[in-house]
């Protein structure tokens, strides 16, 4: 398993190491001392999730849960291609505002984790695609809450045009990132 770190405190890709031949492959898609001693501190998942977006261009996010039912995330695609965009929401941080975007396919079979404090989202780059998340902390509605996906202040590139993305009708109605308050601090 190789790992990629980033400026922005926190996020860290998972490349995971591929044995293939002629049958086609196996891979560990997830080991938990290993994610650990990689990270640097002990993280524990306890629910899974999954999610399947028909379209190309369907934006899912910019999503977050408020404590004390925050989420860690650690994201991978299955099937398909997604653009994962994460945005460092902690104030006090020194990058705060700023975000990370990752590219997660069937074929590379890398993993971004998310930790606690960042808005979460992602595109659809193919049809069908099916993303798969390990979260931290069990869903609780009082707690969710979402940012609007193409908020001018942040400048974030989906791969698409706002007219080719397909949203939730909670997502076309989210604050923009200027006028939302974080809950969460550094």
């Amino acid at each position: 398993m190789k790992t990629k770190i980033f400026d922005i405190p926190g996020p860290m890709v998972i490349m995971p190491r591929l044995f293939e031949d002629d049958r086609g492959f196996f891979y560990e898609s997830f080991r938990q001392d290993k994610f650990n001693e990689a990270l640097g501190e002990k993280i524990d998942f306890i629910q899974d999730n999954q999610s399947y977006s028909v379209g190309k261009g369907t934006v899912r996010g910019l999503h977050y849960q408020s404590d004390p039912y925050a989420q860690g995330k650690l994201v991978r695609c299955l099937v398909g291609s997604i653009i994962d965009i994460i945005v460092d929401v902690r104030k006090g941080s020194p990058t705060y505002g700023q975000h990370i975007s990752v590219e997660l396919t069937q074929d590379n079979h890398h993993q971004l984790y998310v930790p606690v404090g960042f808005l979460h989202g992602f595109s659809t780059q193919a049809d069908d695609s099916v993303v798969s998340y390990k979260v931290t902390n069990y869903y609780n509605p009082d707690a969710d809450g979402n940012v609007l996906w193409n908020s001018p202040s942040l400048n974030l590139d989906w791969g698409l045009s706002n007219s080719q993305a397909i949203l939730s009708a909670k997502d076309e109605v989210a604050p923009a990132f200027k006028d939302w308050k974080t809950p969460f601090t550094f």
